[in-house]
């Protein structure tokens, strides 16, 4: 259940047992170090990996933080992490093998792992994670980040696939998380990162989502437009759709969680409004709006509003954040630990995110450097 706000704890202090953590493991974490998304035929995602690691980071749990990073580098790097970026999706293929499935990086992932590693190093005071999330930071800066027209430098999804034309690029604005863009901004000034965090705003803006967060965008001279996602269908449309979904559920998570004083936090809240005013009045979150602000499915699963509870505290609504928790809590299995009916994995990961932000075991700082309960 949701703890109380309380204030962090001295630099010595234990760390309290996080229950979300702990239920979450249970289910989704093999002994091997692998998270396993049972809704999705029991794949593995480097998003999957890096989360977790995370989150064992801010539990001080190393010992499932080493187990998470031998598997992912063992399965998803070719057992080794210093020549490649990981392969994003592992899994049963069609021939019954358990092994890499499409081979294409993650940015969003690497990026999340990057972080992780580095201050991992930093807080565990060991050299090797801190090397090893250096040379993957310089790797996505690499390979994972172009200068896109009428955008400016951004983060691509991956290193095929979202580049069709030679003026033309596909972004996914969940992508860039802002308290990781200032933090590599300000760790390595000499990279891109300074680029993206300017180039931000021009993927949320008010227009291109009419005051919504959208999954995919399409960037080009001719601006920044909602698109529907490159291969799959958004939830419950026979026809792909340009919307805000799934994928941008965390732009508002991104946003809520980072510290106050993050360069460009105001103006970005002030792109993605739309969702605040309509949780004035709305009991859930959508599932998915259109990019016109129009709400296809209402009702989002409970993922969404664990997702929106920082969001919401960020822009002053108290009360509607509090609804939320509400649903949080009153969504809770006592049997799992779990919340929602199913204990979906994407949901338990925005509930995660969000309860170890309010709970603060974790915050940023404005540069994005992780301030945490145990340290």
């Amino acid at each position: 259940m949701l703890l109380t706000l309380a204030g962090l704890q001295g630099c010595n202090a234990q760390p309290e047992p996080w229950p979300q953590w702990e239920a979450y493991t249970k289910r989704f974490l093999d002994d091997q170090g692998r998270i396993i998304d049972r809704t999705a035929g029991d794949r593995t995602t480097s998003e999957g990996q890096a989360y977790a690691m995370f989150f064992a980071l801010v539990d001080n749990d190393k010992t499932h933080f080493d187990r998470l990073l031998k598997w992912t580098e063992a399965n998803l790097a070719g057992g080794d992490l210093t020549a490649r970026l990981p392969a994003w999706d592992w899994g049963k293929t069609k021939s019954g093998e358990w092994k890499i499935r499409d081979d294409n990086s993650a940015s969003d992932a690497d990026l999340w792992l990057a972080y992780t590693l580095l201050e991992a190093g930093r807080l565990w005071h060991d050299p090797r994670y801190e090397d090893l999330g250096k040379l993957i930071a310089a790797r996505i800066a690499s390979e994972e980040v172009a200068l896109v027209p009428g955008v400016g430098t951004a983060l691509i999804p991956g290193p095929h696939g979202f580049h069709p034309d030679e003026q033309t690029y596909i972004l996914n604005p969940s992508y860039m998380p802002l308290p990781l863009l200032a933090y590599f901004a300000k760790t390595m000034p000499q990279g891109p990162w300074s680029g993206m965090l300017e180039s931000l705003p021009r993927l949320l803006n008010t227009q291109v989502g009419h005051g919504f967060a959208m999954d995919w965008v399409t960037a080009s001279e001719a601006g920044v437009h909602a698109v529907a996602p490159p291969a799959e269908p958004t939830a419950g449309s026979r026809e792909p759709l340009a919307s805000g979904s799934y994928d941008a559920i965390r732009v508002y998570l991104w946003l809520g969680i980072a510290d106050p004083g993050t360069r460009g936090r105001g103006d970005l809240l002030g792109g993605v409004s739309g969702m605040a005013a309509m949780l004035r009045t709305a009991v859930t979150p959508p599932l998915e709006v259109d990019a016109q602000g129009n709400v296809v499915h209402a009702d989002a699963p409970v993922g969404f509003s664990a997702a929106v509870v920082p969001y919401l505290q960020s822009v002053g609504l108290k009360a509607q954040a509090k609804l939320q928790q509400d649903r949080l809590i009153a969504a809770e299995d006592p049997a799992t630990g779990l919340y929602g009916r199913a204990g979906e994995y994407y949901d338990e990961n925005l509930v995660l995110f969000s309860t170890g932000f309010i709970d603060q075991r974790y915050r940023f700082d404005r540069d994005g450097k992780l301030h945490l309960r145990w340290k």
